[in-house]
């Protein structure tokens, strides 16, 4: 509850509304932002937007700063990330409520993919295709980080990404618009859970604004150029659906965006997401961002760069001290307007009144609560079942898989069989002391099979070795085995921020050691551990059975068992398009058509295409197998042509030929034949995702409305242009089942 000294003070204030709960009105609580922001000295306004991180988990460039509690109790800072626990969070809060005004600290950190709980990378999550499990995952996140003192998670990460390069793959949702914001929508509820607030939700932060994800050559941190067309259709909608989530607040990134640096750019934080799109949260820089714009070329020094930031519309500095060295100059010298810092401290403290820490600072501080929240065994249960549906079934010739557990011998081979904290893949958090919580591969093995079956081990090889001192003993350990399960991959932070990649193959001898056990002749099944696609194909060409495991998190080793052995039935698709060789890259599925398009590979004199290599890629976008078969029929649409104010309906029955229960992705694509500009090959605008036991049949349906045949123009305006349009169904980007024309007249 609030001091009687703090309350004095609020009540010397004429503008103070008396407190009101949970029932509190926007207005009730903008008036007492106001009166709190007419209490405040500029020092302290400009306190409340400077952030730093604690010296004791540095997720960024350090800045050691041994004065960070005089700081707070001066009333200088107004969050700090990478606090976390509610021991700990409650004793620096404690140091908050020693400042004049005792306004409470704001705890952020990157809660990406789980708490303690640790779920698959988003990227593999992405490939669930599966939005209430996403958002599920999100929420159970929440709930463990707000137990522990966190009121404020930098996620998620929404950028759109083409380049497998870029290490920040793993963060995002892939290559595809659409996808990605229903992805970001699920995340932002997930998080925010039913309203700020509440003692189990989380801010969400929505980043990076913008365009990071098509940084030039995939390099981290690299520059950005695209026309304003490519930016409002593919790149923004996903922060628009997060805005439309509820999203509390943003992060802007390190790329400038044509030029200007995204941390200065007016264009994006002021004239798109504040006034254009109404955001009426606040925009925290990324770690440096507002500092970095010096060595960007943009600004001679961290006063000037101060000014174009909060000019820009940034209005919290990330470890930069830009803001908490220069904004109150700036102030007095007359460059900058003090209404724009004011805006700045009212969009930070409304959240701090909408999240009731003015009412209880140490509210999310409760040991009890997070002992509780941070050992349910329900969350578990969902790390477990999302990490099944997360893996992608690659190939399965001969049906290798599922593997009966009737087999008595299975040789277990690879650098990452007996792993345990690399399962959490980039971006997790690590609890301190036993890391029992984490199942690996092997574990995962032992549990399902017990001692029904005999399990033979050997590593092989490391993940960057160039020895094959330990091929003998892999090659011994497959032929003693009736079937070989080999576990391959990146280290868990070879794909993260900072970690470009020129060339994806499989790093190390890996692969030498796939080609040696793949001359036993005995059954393999190859599992591949990544954060973004890879480079395989000899593997792809040659091994019988594969599976795409990405980083699948505290659970990986059961949810792995459970796909092996058939107690899940895959139905993971891929978010992203795996080339066949770096030499593709950039590539993606909804690409725009040349005059002289290729038909096919052998179609090259004057076309589009490679002399030397494949116009198609590895693994196409949406793609993913299962253990069943589905047979599409039966494709209608209600009528073939539709006016704009109208809705047609698409249906296609799918029916299980197999004999597994099984999961199918059923995706809908659209083709703008003609346009006033030229149009993508085919555009992901829904799908569905449905259960169906052997021999089952459902019919799946989807509206077709003006809003799916719309595109920007050449004037940036969302229109509809009459014309015909091509409407296919299928199971994924490359494997169209069904095609009709659809004719949208005026």
């Amino acid at each position: 509850m609030l001091s009687i000294k703090y309350k004095q003070i609020i009540a010397a204030s004429l503008f103070l509304l008396p407190l009101i709960g949970a029932a509190q009105t926007r207005s009730a609580i903008d008036r007492k932002v106001d009166s709190v922001l007419k209490l405040m000295t500029l020092e302290e306004k400009v306190g409340q937007m400077n952030q730093y991180s604690d010296d004791g988990l540095v997720t960024g460039i350090a800045t050691q700063d041994n004065a960070k509690d005089q700081q707070i109790r001066d009333g200088k800072l107004g969050s700090l990330l990478n606090v976390k626990g509610a021991a700990t969070t409650r004793r620096v809060q404690e140091i908050a409520m020693q400042s004049r005004l005792k306004i409470p600290l704001l705890f952020g950190l990157d809660v990406v993919h789980g708490y303690k709980t640790t779920f698959p990378l988003p990227l593999a999550e992405a490939a669930s295709w599966d939005l209430p499990a996403i958002e599920n995952a999100a929420r159970i996140a929440a709930v463990e980080a707000a137990a522990s003192g966190i009121h404020w998670t930098f996620a998620p990460m929404v950028d759109i990404s083409r380049d497998p390069r870029w290490g920040r793959v793993m963060e995002g949702a892939g290559e595809d618009t659409y996808l990605g914001s229903q992805i970001a929508y699920a995340r932002v509820k997930g998080f925010q859970g039913k309203k700020l607030g509440d003692i189990d939700a989380v801010m969400a932060c929505v980043k990076h604004f913008a365009a990071y994800g098509a940084a030039t050559g995939g390099r981290d941190y690299n520059s950005v150029d695209m026309s304003d067309r490519m930016l409002w259709e593919t790149y923004l909608p996903p922060f628009k659906a997060a805005l439309d989530a509820g999203a509390a607040t943003f992060m802007n990134s390190f790329n400038d965006l044509n030029g200007i640096p995204a941390t200065a750019s007016t264009y994006l934080q002021r004239d798109i997401l504040k006034n254009k799109w109404k955001f009426t949260g606040f925009v925290v820089s990324d770690w440096g961002s507002v500092g970095e714009m010096v060595p960007h070329g943009y600004a001679a020094n961290n006063y000037e760069a101060a000014l174009a930031a909060i000019k820009g519309g940034s209005d919290m500095d990330m470890e930069s001290r830009a803001y908490t060295q220069h904004l109150a100059q700036l102030v007095k010298d007359k460059k900058v307007n003090i209404a724009l810092i004011d805006d700045a401290v009212r969009r930070i403290l409304r959240k701090k009144f909408e999240l009731g820490l003015f009412d209880d600072p140490y509210k999310f501080s409760n040991e009890q609560r997070e002992k509780a929240a941070l050992n349910n065994p329900a969350h578990e249960k969902a790390a477990r079942e999302i990490a099944a549906k997360s893996i992608v079934l690659l190939k399965n010739e001969n049906q290798v898989l599922p593997i009966a557990k009737s087999t008595k011998k299975i040789a277990v081979i690879g650098p990452l069989v007996k792993e345990v904290k690399q399962n959490l893949g980039f971006w997790s958090i690590e609890m301190p002391g036993d890391s029992s919580y984490i199942v690996s591969q092997w574990q995962g093995l032992v549990n399902k099979l017990g001692s029904d079956a005999q399990l033979i081990y050997a590593k092989g090889c490391g993940i960057e070795d160039t020895s094959r001192a330990g091929f003998r003993e892999a090659i011994d350990a497959a032929m003693q085995a009736d079937v070989v399960i080999m576990s391959i991959g990146e280290r868990r932070d070879m794909s993260g921020e900072a970690k470009s990649r020129a060339y994806l193959r499989i790093p190390g001898v890996q692969e030498e050691l796939v080609k040696a056990i793949q001359a036993t002749g005995k059954p393999l099944v190859v599992m591949i551990n990544a954060g973004r696609p890879l480079v395989f194909d000899w593997i792809s060409d040659h091994v019988p059975a594969i599976m795409y495991t990405w980083w699948l998190g505290s659970q990986a080793g059961n949810a792995i068992a459970d796909v092996l052995f058939g107690d899940y039935n895959p139905s993971g698709k891929l978010p992203m398009t795996f080339p066949r060789t770096e030499g593709q890259i950039p590539i993606y599925y909804n690409y725009f058509n040349t005059g002289r398009p290729a038909r096919d590979d052998n179609d090259k004199n004057y076309r589009s295409a490679y002399i030397d290599l494949s116009l198609y890629p590895k693994y196409a976008f949406g793609y993913g197998l299962s253990y069943t078969g589905f047979a599409y029929s039966n494709f209608k649409l209600s009528k073939s042509s539709m006016k704009p104010n109208e809705t047609i309906t698409v249906s296609i029955d799918i029916k299980n030929s197999g004999k597994y229960a099984g999961e199918e992705i059923v995706q809908l694509y659209l083709r703008d034949k003609v346009g006033s500009v030229v149009r993508p090959v085919k555009e992901l605008k829904d799908f569905k995702k449905i259960m169906l036991q052997p021999g089952e049949t459902k019919t799946v349906t989807f509206i077709i409305n003006r809003d799916k045949l719309s595109f920007y123009n050449a004037q940036l305006q969302w229109v509809a242009e009459p014309g015909e349009f091509e409407v296919m169904i299928g199971a994924s980007s490359a494997d169209i089942k069904a095609a009709q024309n659809l004719q949208l007249v005026r």
